[in-house]
């Protein structure tokens, strides 16, 4: 039985330029379960935040899915029209997006932010929607929630604004939450709590989630399973224990040794040389040799094929094969 509750294959999302079509997500598959949390993690421009927006179909005018299908609850919604897809964004799929202070309209108050995807999808009346907005402040852990429902969001900090946010995406009780860098512009102590505040929503709620993050910290914290993108492709998935304890690819474990360990007084951080592509540079082959320490001759010329590590971890790296080859962790292409 397929438990899946997000299934995405061979997702091409393409933005039109006067250079012709650009590719920025490149043949990316993976799933989500039911009351699950995937990490999709990766540098700024490796396809992430892509990814998300091609999901929600909230991508840029220039923006389209080319190839591919996204299969939510059996519905493939790379082909619902603009309308069906409204009924199901907001209400059965919602997102938290990485900036509150832009995501949230400033000059409508709290209430009537949380109140209209109540209003809309939920049929409640005027008073029972902020009856509920209250609820699901108090829920997100504002305090004096009644009040706030009257203030705009200038007059909230940071991490108030990001409780808000993801009050509203949780108002009408989805089966999947997107969440895009929901920490990145809150400080330590704040990004903690997000994160606990997350851990807790989603197991109270039981449902899946797919978090957007190049903190591997954050991954650490809420990941039950990860995939690594790079350049628009998935270069290696596996559980959250694999993935820390077992990387395989040069590049996963590159943003690994870019994270301070300060539990290890000789650890030495290692950044990852070069940077990421951009979406109409021509790299033939694997798309990291440019910046893979290990590249050899295959590298250049054929793009890697997808090696089964584990049953549960793939990487697509063609030194795997040459793991393979020399008697090492047996790899399978799939």
């Amino acid at each position: 039985m397929n438990d899946s509750v997000l299934e995405v294959k061979n997702l091409v999302t393409t933005f039109k330029s006067a250079d012709g079509p650009l590719p920025a997500v490149r043949g990316a598959s993976f799933s989500v379960k039911k009351g699950e949390t995937l990490c999709i993690v990766g540098e700024s421009g490796c396809g992430k935040s892509i990814t998300a927006l091609s999901i929600m179909r909230l991508l840029p005018s220039n923006g389209g899915i080319t190839e591919g299908s996204i299969s939510f609850h059996n519905k493939d919604l790379a082909s619902l029209s603009p309308k069906e897809m409204q009924k199901l964004r907001g209400n059965d799929i919602s997102m938290i997006f990485q900036e509150p202070m832009t995501a949230l309209n400033p000059v409508f108050t709290i209430g009537f932010q949380i109140c209209e995807p109540l209003m809309i999808h939920q049929k409640l009346s005027k008073k029972q929607a902020h009856l509920r907005g209250i609820e699901l402040l108090k829920m997100v852990g504002i305090p004096s929630p009644a009040d706030r429902m009257n203030q705009y969001p200038h007059e909230l900090s940071g991490g108030m604004r990001q409780r808000v946010m993801i009050a509203i995406a949780l108002s009408c009780n989805p089966a999947l939450l997107i969440a895009d860098e929901p920490t990145t512009a809150l400080d330590v102590t704040i990004q903690a709590q997000i994160i606990d505040l997350l851990n807790d929503l989603k197991e109270q709620l039981d449902m899946s989630m797919v978090m957007i993050t190049h903190d591997m910290g954050v991954v650490a914290e809420i990941a039950d399973r990860v995939i690594v993108m790079y350049a628009g492709e998935v270069i290696e998935e596996g559980r959250v224990e694999e993935i820390f304890e077992n990387p395989q690819h040069p590049y996963t474990k590159g943003l690994l040794s870019s994270v301070p360990n300060v539990d290890d007084p000789d650890f030495e951080l290692k950044p990852i040389a070069g940077s990421m592509p951009m979406l109409n540079e021509q790299i033939s082959g694997c798309r990291f040799h440019p910046r893979c320490p290990h590249a050899f001759d295959k590298c250049f010329s054929e793009s890697p094929k997808t090696f089964s590590v584990t049953d549960k971890q793939s990487v697509r790296c063609w030194l795997q094969e040459e793991v393979g080859q020399n008697g090492g962790r047996r790899a399978s292409s799939l």
